[in-house]
């Protein structure tokens, strides 16, 4: 799974692929999506059906249409309760009222169970993870791929996360009106800058890497702001943690953060255990019965601050116990969540 070598993987055909339902976007799967987690079904609202068998089909239809879940799952269980047609009519909204043909196609191939190839176009000459660092990743867990971004979308993202907040990097006391409480998210999805970081070759191709394949959808994520603390405002967290279920089998995975500005290791940067990766599964067969992983991990040395300068994005194996830290320096960290995921991927989907 965590290959050097680059290979283009398509997706089995699920039956529901022949449906009569494909809509003005004409993707015949959303219509199932809807059947399956419309205001009509009765299926879970808070989290995404991973018993179905196809909840990385799910994923990849929601990162296709540049669809954030959560904002997904907050429509379609809205008080309007909107039928296919407002479904298809709101997705185009977000999408500026259009989705490029190109686009579509891709994501219908994919779905198909076809062959795609990157989002980024070819990648065969665009620079990538050394040898080195793809032995520091396999020993550590992570691996910070230095300039991932054109300067000048980098800086764009960190303007419209300052934008969207109301905040002025020269100005301290603008930093703390988080107007959707005291969080470090920012909820800024499709800024045009976010769009063009998730498909910079570079990034694109550090994540290929990882994953052996080119088939990758970019996760549609939020933007981070953590400032320093001070007397009324205090590191909310997250803190040290696992987005991953713990019950077996344990699969591959990665999760990724793009710096928009220089993050020493003391200002609120990215954290985690390096190298926790390779020792979890017999770390956790060495519990107690009855000992809660998750906070057994806290009592766990080796919680390390990941520094990198604007630009370096970040990527970790999902295994790693990993988390912000409290922002002890003088500037806000600023950051773009980045995660990308192939068409399908192998999942557990027992939570634990």
């Amino acid at each position: 799974m965590e290959s050097e070598n680059i290979s283009t993987n398509g997706a089995a055909t699920p039956e529901s692929e022949t449906t009569s339902e494909p809509g003005q976007l004409g993707v015949t799967y959303l219509y199932r999506y809807w059947e399956r987690h419309g205001p009509q079904s009765m299926g879970p609202v808070a989290k995404p059906n991973k018993d179905s068998g196809e909840w990385d089909l799910e994923n990849t239809l929601l990162a296709g249409l540049g669809l954030n879940l959560l904002e997904t799952t907050r429509f379609l269980h809205g008080t309007d309760r909107p039928g296919f047609d407002a479904f298809e009519q709101w997705i185009l909204n977000l999408n500026g009222g259009a989705i490029e043909a190109e686009r579509l196609t891709r994501l219908r191939d994919a779905l198909a169970g076809k062959p795609v190839g990157s989002a980024a176009g070819c990648l065969r000459d665009v620079a990538g993870l050394t040898a080195e660092e793809l032995a520091f990743w396999h020993e550590h867990g992570y691996v910070v791929v230095h300039d991932a971004v054109d300067e000048c979308d980098r800086d764009a993202a960190a303007a419209a996360i300052y934008e969207f907040l109301g905040a002025d990097p020269a100005d301290p006391d603008t930093w703390y009106g988080n107007k959707f409480g005291k969080s470090i998210w920012v909820p800024l999805l499709r800024h045009a800058a976010f769009l063009t970081n998730r498909k910079s070759p570079r990034l694109v191709k550090a994540f290929a890497q990882l994953w052996g394949r080119e088939d990758l959808w970019a996760t549609v994520d939020q933007g981070g702001f953590n400032p320093p603390e001070r007397d009324n405002w205090k590191f909310p967290g997250p803190n040290m943690h696992w987005d991953m279920t713990l019950a077996p089998p344990l699969c591959f995975g990665v999760q990724g953060i793009l710096y928009l500005t220089d993050t020493p290791a003391e200002q609120g940067a990215f954290s985690c255990i390096p190298g926790f990766h390779r020792k979890l599964e017999p770390w956790l067969r060495e519990l107690t019965p009855g000992e809660d992983p998750r906070q057994a991990v806290m009592r766990h040395p080796g919680y390390t601050p990941i520094a990198g300068k604007a630009g370096d994005l970040v990527i970790w194996h999902q295994a790693l116990p990993h988390g912000s830290s409290p922002n002890r320096g003088t500037m806000p960290r600023v950051a773009q969540y980045i995660s990308l995921r192939p068409t399908r991927w192998p999942y557990t989907a027992v939570w634990k």
